[in-house]
């Protein structure tokens, strides 16, 4: 990115932390699945609740099957001292968005984001549908998985890849995967049959509860708190139009975009990409991806195995955010490209680009 675009102000992830993702968490309620990742987040900072200067939440109330049900989640973070919050009706990536444009206005030197959901409860198949287009979409009830076939479907027509390729993508992934104790698939397993064709259930992510949580600091207060942060040099999130008959599904125009105003295509950059997480909840989005994000073999894609092998509905775009910035945080990456996705076959993409100092 341009000296001319870069952010104003230096903000970083200076903490991640995240649950162990299972298929359901029956006795636990979203406070007490929250409450440990807050704790942790606090504890790798030395912060205390009274430290922080802005709390941004992510979640779905259609999840959770009750109005405000973010209002309770908050219950993770005390009632006391009082808190300045805000919550998004989506992935806590777009949370933390909302909290890295606070920090940059200067009106916060710290921000809590968090980032909770539970599948298990019910049809996750289902709930998603009712975030498609009302009248002509929706009520013909085609599912998350039903319409990521179409998108892998008109991928292979296309060329862009096949079946076995596709599950290539699934056994690297869950490979990688063994090395993340938080993972719920970790580790090579059968493609499966076809669950809709041409995705087999290898192809798809599990169902799952989890939650994650970050903590954003700025300029000094972020060497303070972390020896190595991950500073965001750019973020950016665009939009794709809603009807999906009006869309190349093959493409990714929206992700592209948000990319290039990040930065990551910045050829004055003094680093290269090393490395990029991407919320790819099908093997076939990761082949979208690939191409709109220009990333080359030599980008490690995925290596905590991505939400093929853990995908908690609304963490999981905040998940690929927090693992870029902790392999920065650990010398694992110098230059991190991290996404997001909301919505039917990549509809919204935010895309942020971390960078570490130089060892």
């Amino acid at each position: 990115m341009s000296a001319e675009s870069r952010p104003a102000r230096d903000v970083a992830i200076v903490a991640f932390a995240q649950t162990d993702h299972t298929r359901r968490t029956d006795e636990l309620s979203e406070v007490e699945m929250v409450m440990p990742v807050l704790h942790e987040v606090l504890r790798q900072t030395g912060l205390k609740t009274s430290d922080i200067g802005f709390t941004c939440s992510g979640s779905s109330d259609y999840l959770a099957g009750r109005a405000f049900s973010f209002t309770m989640a908050l219950d993770g973070v005390g009632a006391w001292p009082p808190i300045s919050e805000s919550h998004v009706e989506t992935d806590g990536a777009w949370a933390l968005y909302e909290a890295w444009v606070k920090l940059l206005t200067g009106e916060a030197d710290t921000a809590l984001v968090y980032a909770y959901g539970k599948s298990s409860p019910g049809s996750v198949r289902d709930v998603l549908t009712r975030q498609l287009d009302p009248y002509y979409v929706a009520p013909l009830w085609p599912d998350s998985v039903a319409l990521a076939a179409l998108q892998a479907q008109a991928l292979i027509d296309a060329g862009d890849t096949d079946e076995e390729a596709l599950a290539a993508i699934a056994a690297r992934s869950r490979q990688d995967a063994a090395a993340n104790p938080h993972a719920q698939l970790p580790g090579a397993r059968p493609q499966g049959d076809h669950l809709v064709a041409p995705l087999r259930t290898g192809d798809c992510p599990p169902i799952g509860d989890g939650a994650a949580a970050v903590v954003l600091a700025a300029g000094d207060r972020a060497r303070e708190l972390c020896a190595r942060p991950a500073w965001i040099t750019g973020m950016d999130h665009r939009i794709e139009a809603h009807a999906l008959g009006v869309r190349d599904l093959t493409d990714s125009p929206s992700t592209r975009l948000a990319a290039e105003r990040a930065g990551a295509f910045d050829p004055a950059a003094a680093r290269p990409v090393d490395t990029a997480e991407l919320h790819a909840p099908f093997t076939s989005q990761e082949v979208v991806l690939r191409k709109a994000l220009r990333l080359g073999a030599d980008v490690r894609v995925n290596p905590s195995g991505g939400p093929l092998a853990a995908n908690p509905v609304m963490a999981a775009g905040l998940i690929r955010l927090g693992e870029a910035a902790a392999r920065i945080h650990r010398g694992a990456s110098d230059r991190a490209l991290a996404h997001a996705t909301s919505g039917p076959c990549l509809q919204q993409n935010l895309v942020a680009v971390l960078e570490g100092d130089s060892q």
